[in-house]
C-alpha cells in the first residue's frame, strides 16, 4: 500500500512540532485517511510498527523482531493454533511456559482515532492485559483497520454472530508515560511490535 510508504517518507522533522500546537496536530489527523491516521496515532502512542506486503515478509521481521531481542530458542505465550508454525519455527516453546518472553497473537481490530489494538477471549483468553507479558508481538492486516471503537465491536459482532467472544479489550499505551494522570490510571504500557499485512 503506497499511501503507508508516502506517509512515512513525509514524517515532520521533529524540530518542526515544538512550532505546532496540539489543536493543529489534531486537525491534521482528522484529515488523515483512516489507515495512515492509525498508524499515525499507533506511533505516537509509543508503538512499533511493521508494514509487510507478504507473509514472507512477515516471517522475515518475525525473525528480526526475535533477533533484536535475543528470544530464539525462549518460551512464549500464544493461544492461536493458526501461529504455532511461526514459534515452532524458530524453536520457541510455547506449550504451558514458566517465562514466556513474550505474548505472540493476532487481534480484533485495529482503531485509528486512538491508535489502539483490540482484543479479545479469542486472542488472550480470560487474562487481564496486566497478566500478559510486557512484550507483545501482533499480527494484523490492512483490513482490520476501524475508524473508531464501536466500529471495532461491530466488526465483532458481525465476524462471531453466534459465539461472541468475551473479555473484549483495547491496548493504548505501548510506552510507560513520563506524567500519569487518571486517563493512564490502571494502565499498563505494553512493549507492542504491530506486524500489519497488506491485504487490501
Amino acid at each position: 500500500m503506497s499511501l503507508f510508504k508516502k506517509f512515512f517518507g513525509s514524517v515532520n522533522d521533529p524540530s518542526d512540532e515544538g512550532n505546532e500546537s496540539e489543536f493543529n496536530n489534531s486537525a491534521t489527523n482528522l484529515s488523515l485517511p483512516v489507515d495512515e491516521r492509525f498508524t499515525f496515532n499507533f506511533r505516537k502512542n509509543g508503538g512499533k510498527f511493521l508494514y509487510c506486503e507478504n507473509l514472507n515478509e512477515v516471517k522475515e521481521q518475525f525473525e528480526n523482531i526475535l533477533e533484536e531481542n535475543d528470544w530464539f530458542e525462549s518460551e512464549a505465550i500464544c493461544y492461536e493454533p493458526k501461529l504455532f508454525s511461526m514459534l515452532e519455527e524458530n524453536k520457541i516453546s510455547y506449550d504451558k511456559p514458566m517465562n514466556p518472553k513474550f505474548l505472540l497473537a493476532t487481534c480484533e481490530n485495529l482503531i485509528a482515532d486512538e491508535g489502539s489494538v483490540l482484543f479479545s477471549s479469542s486472542q488472550i483468553k480470560q487474562n487481564k492485559i496486566n497478566d500478559l507479558p510486557t512484550n507483545m508481538i501482533i499480527l494484523a492486516t490492512t483490513s482490520q483497520i476501524q475508524e473508531c471503537t464501536s466500529d471495532g465491536l461491530r466488526m465483532i459482532k458481525k465476524k462471531y454472530e453466534k459465539d461472541y467472544p468475551t473479555n473484549i479489550t483495547t491496548i493504548k499505551y505501548f510506552e510507560k508515560v513520563k506524567e500519569e494522570n487518571f486517563l493512564h490510571y490502571g494502565s499498563s504500557a505494553k512493549n507492542l511490535y504491530l506486524l500489519l499485512l497488506e491485504d487490501l
